[in-house]
């Protein structure tokens, strides 16, 4: 007993022509730097204008630091030893009231609070928390030159002061400096102007480029929906010139495929009834004839022609002027395998339950009709198969025929093109059932392609997109 085709489906791996959507995805440079960008316009483009601020920013900064930061913080911590060295050097020369005054008077004059801590040693004082600050490099080699004392440093107790205490000979001099005369707010202001302003410029490109990629990504959308065969309206022109010039050639080629389109159809409408009048005179004519073995033999040829010219109207006429409608494409693929069983074809169906789908029902239910007659003219049964994927819908028709070549896939799409070389219409048809089925696909944004069957025979694999 055969597998069931959903899944001899899953298990068979497509040997499907992409989507052109399907193709730039696959066709994406596999190098780490270029997966790592961003594929929209967008994305790009942000990135365009953003790398150079990023590259300005890093340049002056590490400028900053390096230069101005470097030297302002060198001149304050200077600043700093030098007021702490001075005192010290006035405690050697004054009494201890004298020394109590100039510890009174310094949070006033040099922001800086002294406390003398007599008879007390480094090796007494807790180690501080380990921490680090941006100005300890330059403050302790500003003590080492001016101070040239044991010192210890404390960046952690205090919030708001860095605690210095130096050995002195007859004790420790504790001294309380403030934050603000070892750091320059210019470092604030230039951190928030470079922040701020980098914020300001990347909402304006984001503002300016999303306008521009709106324009392009519409005219991408309507150029999808033409190419399906949707109708295109309210298309306006926008956006910068080069995207409203290529807007602008969109709509004079959409408005010349458009009349191409009902010139074709206006065309063969007198065609048919040209060719359809003589072969009902023939006919007609034949029929009155009575019966015989060269009347029955003109009749024959009669029918074969009007078979033969019905197939040319049909390719020729295309998709005509019909609209695509929402359609429950489950229900549209029953209609046709019903009509195929009346027919005497043994079809089966698997399907889900609902899928409602934007499409012309009547030009796809010939196209489903083509691959079906197709199958069952050269296998004794049909498997018809819907499986809906991530980017469409697959409809896939199994049979157990002899099959294609696959070097013959190909050119079975080509007008008239058959496989019997016999000009047989009972046996090989006039060779344009796949062009039409293509035809159709394509016209709805999908496509059409033949692969083996896991039932033996042909598998005709038609891919509707969302």
């Amino acid at each position: 007993m055969s597998s069931s085709p959903i899944d001899e489906a899953l298990a068979v791996p497509a040997e499907t022509e992409m989507a052109p959507a399907e193709v730039a995805r696959t066709a994406a440079p596999r190098g780490l730097l270029k997966r790592a960008l961003p594929r929209s316009l967008f994305g790009r483009s942000i990135i365009i204008i953003v790398t150079p601020l990023i590259l300005l920013q890093v340049i002056a900064t590490w400028i900053f630091y390096e230069r101005h930061w470097d030297t302002v913080a060198r001149r304050l911590s200077a600043n700093v030893a030098g007021d702490i060295a001075l005192v010290i050097e006035t405690m050697s020369i004054v009494d201890a009231d004298e020394r109590d005054r100039i510890f009174a008077s310094a949070p006033g004059l040099a922001e800086l609070q002294f406390t003398y801590e007599p008879g007390k040693r480094l090796t007494d004082l807790a180690p501080p928390a380990a921490g680090h600050s941006i100005v300890e490099t330059p403050l302790i080699g500003a003590l080492n030159e001016r101070v040239r004392r044991p010192y210890r440093l404390d960046f952690t107790t205090d919030p708001h002061r860095v605690l210095v205490a130096v050995q002195l000979p007859g004790g420790v001099l504790d001294v309380a400096v403030p934050r603000q005369r070892l750091y320059s707010s210019t470092t604030y202001i230039f951190v928030l102007w470079m922040v701020g302003s980098s914020i300001v410029l990347f909402a304006v490109a984001s503002l300016f480029m999303r306008n521009q990629v709106r324009a392009l990504r519409r005219l991408a959308d309507a150029a999808e929906s033409f190419g399906k065969g949707r109708n295109v309206e309210r298309f306006k022109l926008e956006g910068a010139a080069e995207i409203r010039q290529a807007a602008a050639a969109f709509l004079v080629m959409r408005d010349r495929i458009q009349r191409q389109i009902s010139q074709r159809t206006e065309m063969l409408a007198g065609v048919s009834h040209d060719l359809r009048t003589p072969l009902t005179r023939m006919k007609l004519a034949l029929a009155l004839l009575g019966d015989g073995l060269a009347i029955d033999e003109l009749k024959s040829d009669v029918a074969e022609m009007e078979k033969m010219v019905q197939g040319y109207l049909d390719f020729a006429r295309g998709e005509g002027t019909e609209a695509p409608v929402e359609t429950d494409l489950p229900l549209l693929l029953e209609e046709v395998a019903a009509t195929a069983r009346r027919d005497g074809a043994s079809v089966s169906l698997a399907a889900p339950a609902e899928y409602p789908l934007l499409l012309r029902p009547n030009a796809l239910k010939r196209c489903i009709a083509n691959l079906l007659s197709n199958a069952r003219r050269h296998g004794s049964h049909v498997w018809l198969t819907a499986l809906p994927g991530r980017n469409g819908i697959d409809i896939l028709v199994d049979d157990d025929g002899p099959g294609v070549p696959a070097e013959q896939r190909e050119l079975v799409f080509r007008p008239f093109y058959r496989l019997d070389r016999s000009r047989n219409v009972a046996t090989g048809g006039v060779g344009l059932g796949l062009t039409i089925a293509r035809d159709v696909a394509r016209g709805h944004g999908g496509d059409l392609t033949l692969e083996s069957s896991p039932q033996g025979g042909l598998r005709a694999r038609l891919h509707l997109p969302h």
